[in-house]
């Protein structure tokens, strides 16, 4: 049976008008008047999960990721599947492109195809700017047009290297953006749904931002500078991490020095926050040209980050660790076939992205996708698509958690931590060593070994002779990279 949805649309300055769109089947597959549904693909890069206003964090502001969330579906319990990588975007987006873990796939997509080239296969005109981080050939496969391509993993929000495809089927030669990373996305975005006409064939847009990654540079009119205003240190704050983790020097921590001084945590809180706001400003202007363009009611918008990020948590800077901070990200769905203002705290990885824009698209899958189909999460009441989440990061850590319980391997130095999510949600409280726990650790070992076996990891969880456990970085030196601005360098260096 056919049932209406009601959505509501918006322009500058807040909702204007309530629109009845296209209806949607009982399988939650949107079914749109006049064909199959555009697709908006908004990506934030190293965006953490607590960092949308609606979902919870007073300390930023983000009007138009929160008029997003009340429009549609909220994953709160979204993760990255680890990587492989110390720059772990790669892996991710491997990931998030193919459907599948980083087990056997390889970063440049060789001879796996992603899902914008199976739209593309299926009769979709497809689109894409901003950070592209899985090689050329890949991208020349999924995408007919692209438009401010940048092929690699960071730059200077001020003056990031971009490319043009053309109408020959080579690239421009590079440039520097002649605007702020996300304003100049966000204008090319707006270009592509501007000129793409009424009733051709379907679109998928692809809008991969360079924000909030470092350098943590926003315009200056996005910048904290009184000190009073700046954000609240994390709860988890540490000066060091507790122990070895096997990544606690690399470039992403080298943002700061150890001990972490509080204060500079603070300021950079405060700039990442700004990236972030200035980054949800874009999205609404992207929004609302999409508000205004003739396919308003028929295109379903992701928004999604490829993982998150520590920042003061635990003591680390970066994404390369198995907590909640660094695998946790954001995902929201909206649009012809999706409810609104509804939210789901089931287990969810962006791999799943592939099935189900399959689903919403009415694209055949394709067969051996680690993802899952998401649909049943907001069509049948309780719906769960996992019972657990797995986070393997290179052979250095192990993590697996249920609704209560995560369990941390570390093989290189065989140590292990438990937390209560219940009553610890930000992972303060190691309780492996409290004898009333043993069977908790040692079912979610058995968990863990189950998880392995199915995505084929061959990593042991301990080793013959393990590294020492414990380092102390106070007073390690530091040199800045070549992508931090000179007042940054000047300010933390």
């Amino acid at each position: 049976m056919l049932a209406g949805l009601v959505v509501a649309l918006w322009v500058l300055g807040g909702p204007v008008v309530v629109v009845v769109v296209a209806a949607a089947d009982g399988s939650g597959s949107a079914v749109a008047g006049n064909g199959r549904p555009n697709v908006l693909f908004l990506f934030a890069d190293d965006q953490r999960a607590d960092t949308i206003g609606a979902w919870g964090n007073p300390h930023l502001r983000t009007p138009h990721l929160d008029r997003l969330v009340a429009r549609g579906v909220s994953f709160r319990g979204n993760y990255c599947f680890g990587g492989n990588s110390g720059a772990v975007c790669i892996p991710s987006r491997a990931m998030l492109l193919s459907g599948r873990t980083w087990f056997g796939l390889s970063h440049n997509l060789d001879q796996t195809i992603t899902w914008p080239e199976h739209l593309r296969r299926q009769g979709y005109e497809t689109f894409a700017t901003g950070k592209w981080h899985n090689g050329e050939a890949s991208f020349m496969r999924s995408f007919g047009r692209g438009r401010s391509v940048h092929f690699g993993g960071m730059d200077d929000h001020t003056r990031i290297a971009l490319q043009d495809l053309q109408p020959d089927g080579t690239w421009s030669p590079r440039r520097p953006s002649p605007k702020f990373s996300s304003e100049q996305f966000a204008d090319e975005a707006i270009g592509f749904l501007r000129g793409h006409p009424a009733g051709q064939r379907p679109f998928l847009a692809y809008v991969a931002f360079t924000a909030p990654h470092d350098p943590r540079n926003p315009p200056e009119a996005w910048r904290v500078t009184d000190p009073a205003k700046r954000p609240p240190l994390p709860r988890n704050y540490l000066p060091q991490h507790p122990f070895d983790n096997g990544e606690l020097v690399l470039r992403d921590e080298n943002l700061l020095p150890w001990p972490r001084p509080p204060e500079w945590v603070r300021d950079q809180l405060g700039e990442y926050y700004g990236l972030i706001e200035h980054l949800d400003a874009q999205i609404g202007r992207v929004l609302d040209a999409l508000a205004r363009s003739p396919h308003a009611t028929n295109t379903i918008i992701v928004y999604a980050a490829d993982h998150g990020l520590a920042l003061g948590s635990h003591g680390l800077l970066g994404k390369q660790s198995v907590y909640e901070h660094s695998m946790r990200c954001p995902l929201i769905l909206a649009g012809p076939g999706l409810p609104a203002g509804q939210s789901t705290g089931a287990f969810t990885y962006l791999f799943d992205l592939f099935p189900t824009l399959c689903g919403l698209t009415g694209v055949p899958v394709p067969a051996g996708l680690a993802g899952q189909d998401l649909r049943p999460l907001w069509t049948t009441p309780g719906a769960r698509v996992r019972d657990s989440v797995f986070l393997p990061y290179q052979g250095l850590m192990r993590a697996v958690r249920d609704e209560r319980w995560k369990l941390i391997c570390y093989p290189p130095v065989n140590h292990r931590q438990l937390f209560d999510l219940a009553n610890d949600p930000d992972e303060r409280v190691d309780v492996s060593g409290d004898p009333g726990n043993a069977a908790i650790v040692s079912g979610l070992l058995a968990r863990m070994a189950e998880w392995q076996a199915r995505v084929g990891d061959t990593q042991p969880l301990t080793v013959p002779n393990p590294r020492p456990l414990m380092r102390d970085l106070t007073g390690h030196p530091r040199k800045p990279d070549a992508w931090q601005p000179r007042w940054i360098v000047e300010k933390y260096f």
